[in-house]
């Protein structure tokens, strides 16, 4: 590494379910924190239930990162079961640095043939020489000392995060990691000369630590959800076991419903009864509460469903990213069921999308999706506080007793006022018939026209100001994309803008309805555009020929999961254009 570089490093700890090796990961990222840095940590699974292997995948720098970088500089093995498993996701090279116990097993033959240094120390060892030490403690102390971060400050953090389980296994932590923080590696790799400290002007302690579930659920209680029904699936339920206690704090409360089905009506119901409800799920368990959906639409009941996506079809790869629930979102509602749908685009933007996703279900009476992936859910950042306003958006048009209530009145802006169940003079017909304008049940050609306008005039007639994408730079290239591939696709963009190419990025958040009047505004002086999306069949350059006129010349650069697209893949897309 040169001196004079940006410190930004990337790590991987790899090693057998129950080694420890996302605990690493994470009491790593919060040290980077403690320390001055920004950071990233994905981590990574296979499909057991139990067991199997596990990897924790760090990026760490001075400045905020979005995505992880395009190489590792360091390979920590607590030992080397399955770990060739992780051998693409982390793109090996031959001067990658790795650390190893020489009693972690047989290395594995793709290790091997890159025919570089292992540095041997004896985790595990080290570990028995303390009572109730652990080999990742001695892991943990390796790679503070490798990275510079403060040892007074990981022991301190040792003591809160293991403190309940007593205080053995404290003091054995601490002197496990002090055994490691102690260890010589015998390289000169240390990167602390370039670490920001306190007092610097790098440093400041204004950040936050956050998951992108934690980012969803935030952002919907900011919204003002209080009532919640799910049934747990990979990857939501991280969402969902974060919001159940807070939701409690604030009076409200999170149901397990018995599946899908119950847990997506159980949220049409508290809606229908006054409270903002929500349920979070993936793509098997948003099929299955597809026309419960169709129900909330034609019902103008408010409902908001979180999807994070994992590989499909069935059950897929439920443990990897993949953006392919796009075209179910999109279109998977029967008859014509006008609804919302969000695309997060970050960590922080996570907490932004679900709060306005709330509002919007909220002022619109209707069902919202908001897209999110196992990449953003499941991976953490260190980052600066997220900071954002909202547009002013009317909450949800209540009915005031009078006479001749009618809940479905045709008005201008296609949204009527909605009464609470049980209330003098405002009772109603609420189901998934057609309806006229008081809500009795009609087949009526007239009564169905009229329904239909007035679901998709409240729709596509309403302002939904600037936050319909997140635009970034200018140029005659621009590059468009959406969800959890725009940290990405920004990092490639300042890569470019640095070597002296102009590049602006679109990346859209309100994928439905679509805002064909905005992007062509923003593509006037575009000549060149790339769509940058993680599927196979490339459903979002598809969505955008369907909803927008682009009359740029077009490429698209898309790979299903789990492998994430590289900040470098896709500066090498646009300098292979660029030289075609």
């Amino acid at each position: 590494m040169n001196p004079s570089d940006p410190f930004d490093v990337s790590l991987l700890v790899t090693g057998s379910g129950g080694a420890g090796a996302i605990t690493v990961g994470e009491l790593l990222l919060q040290l980077a924190g403690e320390n001055g840095c920004f950071g990233m940590l994905r981590r990574s699974f296979g499909p057991q239930i139990r067991g199997g292997e596990a990897a924790a995948l760090l990026r760490i720098s001075e400045r905020a990162v979005e995505c992880m970088n395009d190489r590792f500089n360091l390979w920590l093995a607590l030992d080397w079961r399955n770990a060739e498993r992780f051998a693409e996701e982390i793109q090996l090279r031959s001067d990658i640095l790795i650390i190893a116990d020489p009693a972690a097993g047989d290395i594995p033959p793709v290790i091997r043939d890159l025919g570089v240094e292992i540095v041997e120390i004896p985790m595990k060892a080290l570990a028995e020489d303390v009572p109730s030490g652990r080999p990742n403690m001695v892991a943990l102390g390796l790679l503070a000392q490798w990275m510079g971060f403060c040892g007074d400050s990981a022991g301190k953090l040792i003591e809160g995060i293991f403190s309940h389980r007593g205080v053995e296994v404290v003091s054995g932590s601490r002197a496990a990691f002090a055994r490691g923080f102690g260890e010589t590696l015998g390289i000169e790799k240390r990167l602390s000369a370039r670490l920001p400290v306190p007092g610097d002007d790098k440093y400041d302690n204004n950040r936050w630590q956050i998951s992108g579930s934690e980012g969803c659920g935030l952002g919907a209680l900011r919204g003002g959800i209080r009532f919640a029904a799910a049934y747990p699936i990979t990857p939501a339920s991280d969402l969902l076991e974060w919001l159940s206690p807070r939701l409690r704090q604030l009076g409200g409360c999170l149901v397990q419903a018995e599946d899908e089905l119950a847990s997506i009506n159980m949220v049409i119901g508290a809606s229908f009864g006054g409270t903002p409800a929500m349920t979070a799920t993936s793509g098997p368990g948003m099929a299955l509460m597809i026309e419960a959906m169709g129900l909330a639409v034609a019902a103008e009941i408010p409902a908001v469903v979180i999807n994070v996506m994992r590989g499909g079809p069935s059950t897929g790869i439920p443990t990897k990213s993949e953006q392919v629930d796009l075209n179910i979102a999109l279109y998977g509602l029967h008859g014509e069921a006008p609804h919302l749908v969000l695309g997060a685009l970050d960590h922080a933007d996570c907490i932004l999308t679900t709060e306005w996703a709330v509002r919007l279900a909220e002022a619109l009476q209707t069902a919202v999706i908001v897209l999110s992936d196992q990449y953003l859910a499941q991976s953490r950042v260190v980052i600066h506080k997220p900071e954002y306003v909202l547009p002013e958006i009317p909450p949800r048009s209540k009915a005031e007793p009078g006479e001749d209530y009618l809940r479905y009145r045709v008005t201008e802006n296609g949204i009527s006022p909605m009464a609470i169940p049980g209330t003098p003079a405002l009772m109603y017909v609420a189901d998934g018939l057609e309806h006229a304008e008081s809500g009795k049940p009609t087949s009526a050609a007239a009564d169905h026209q009229i329904q239909l306008d007035k679901r998709a005039r409240k729709i596509t007639e309403f302002n939904y100001g600037e936050h319909w994408a997140d635009i970034r730079g200018q140029g005659a290239t621009a590059i468009i994309t959406w969800g959890s591939t725009s940290g990405a696709v920004r990092e490639a963009a300042e890569r470019l803008r640095r070597s002296g190419q102009d590049i602006k990025v679109i990346a859209i958040r309100l994928l439905l309805p679509a805002s064909p009047e905005k992007l062509g505004a923003e593509l006037q002086n575009v000549t060149r555009v790339l769509v940058v999306e993680q599927s196979h069949s490339r459903q979002f350059h598809r969505y955008l020929r369907a909803y927008y006129d682009i009359a740029a010349e077009t490429r698209t650069f898309a790979r299903p999961g789990p492998l994430l697209i590289s900040p470098g893949e896709i500066v090498q897309e646009i300098e292979n254009w660029s030289g075609a």
